[in-house]
C-alpha cells in the first residue's frame, strides 16, 4: 500500500463521501452514528483548508446535516443533484419524474417487512440491509421501472439500489466543485467506500489528484485504506501535519 496522499502540504481541496467512508454503516440509514469528536475534527479541516473541504453523499440533505450540526459544509447531496455552495446557498438539479419508480418500490416494500424506500428530492433508494436475499428482486423491479424512460438510471450500492437522474453523478459535482473556489487550482482528493463513488474517484485523479478507496472491493483509486476509523486517523493527522500510512 502506498502512503496516503498528504493533506495541507501544498494547496489541497478534499472531498468525503459520509456512509461507509465518514460514518460506519448501520442497518438503517437513520441509525448512523456519528462521534461529536469527528464533527469537530471536520469543522478543524474546513479551516485549515481554507474551505475547501466538502461531502459528496448520496444522501438527501435534510437526511445529512443533523448528523453533522452546527457544521454546514458544502456539499453535493443526491449524487450531485442538490448542491450547496461554501456560500450555504443550495441549487437543485430538474427533478425527474420519478412517480413510477416510488410506486413500485413501495409495492415491494409493502410485501416485504424488511425492505426501506428512501424518497429524495431526486432519487428513490429501495434498501435491504435487513433482507438481503431480496437483492434481486429488487434490482428487478427497479430496472423494470426505469426501462423506458433515458433520462434515469440505476445505480446499486451496498444493500441499496436507487433511482436517479442520469444527468448526475458524484463526479460531475466534483468537478463542479473544482471549477469554483476556494477548491479551483487545488489538487482534490476524494475518498469514498462504495461503486458509486468511481466517478469520483476517476474525476480527481484526471484532475491530478487522489482517489481513496475505503474497504474491499475493486476500484480505480490510486490509493486504500480499510475502514471509517483508519479514515478518521488520517483525518487527524493531516491537522497535525504528519505524514500517513495507515492501510
Amino acid at each position: 500500500m502506498s502512503t496516503l496522499p498528504s493533506l495541507l502540504v501544498g494547496p489541497c481541496a478534499l472531498f468525503l463521501d459520509f456512509d461507509g467512508t465518514l460514518a460506519e454503516l448501520a442497518p438503517r440509514p437513520d441509525e448512523v452514528v456519528v462521534p461529536r469528536e469527528l464533527v469537530a475534527l471536520l469543522e478543524r479541516l474546513h479551516t485549515q483548508l481554507d474551505g475547501a473541504l466538502a461531502l459528496v453523499t448520496g444522501r438527501a440533505q435534510a437526511d445529512i446535516d443533523p448528523f453533522l450540526a452546527p457544521l454546514l459544509l458544502p456539499a453535493a447531496f443526491e449524487h450531485g443533484a442538490v448542491r450547496r455552495s461554501r456560500l450555504g446557498t443550495t441549487s437543485t438539479d430538474q427533478r425527474p419524474d420519478l412517480g413510477p419508480v416510488l410506486a413500485a418500490a413501495q409495492a415491494l416494500a409493502a410485501h416485504h417487512p424488511g425492505l426501506l424506500v428512501e424518497h429524495k428530492k431526486t432519487a428513490v433508494a429501495l434498501h435491504f440491509r435487513l433482507a438481503p436475499e431480496l437483492d434481486a428482486e429488487c434490482t428487478a423491479v427497479m430496472t423494470a421501472a426505469i426501462r423506458h424512460d433515458p433520462d434515469l438510471q440505476l445505480l446499486r450500492g451496498k444493500a441499496v439500489v436507487e433511482v436517479k437522474s442520469a444527468h448526475v453523478g458524484k463526479g460531475l459535482a466534483i468537478a463542479a466543485f473544482m471549477a469554483e473556489p476556494p477548491f479551483k487550482g487545488r489538487q482534490p482528493v476524494f475518498a469514498g467506500d462504495d461503486v458509486t463513488d468511481e466517478s469520483g474517484f476517476d474525476v480527481v485523479q484526471r484532475l491530478g489528484g487522489a482517489g481513496i478507496k475505503v474497504g474491499e472491493g475493486p476500484s480505480c483509486a490510486t490509493h486504500r485504506i480499510a475502514h471509517p476509523q483508519a479514515l478518521h486517523q488520517w483525518l487527524r493527522n493531516a491537522t497535525q501535519n504528519t505524514p500517513d500510512t495507515t492501510p
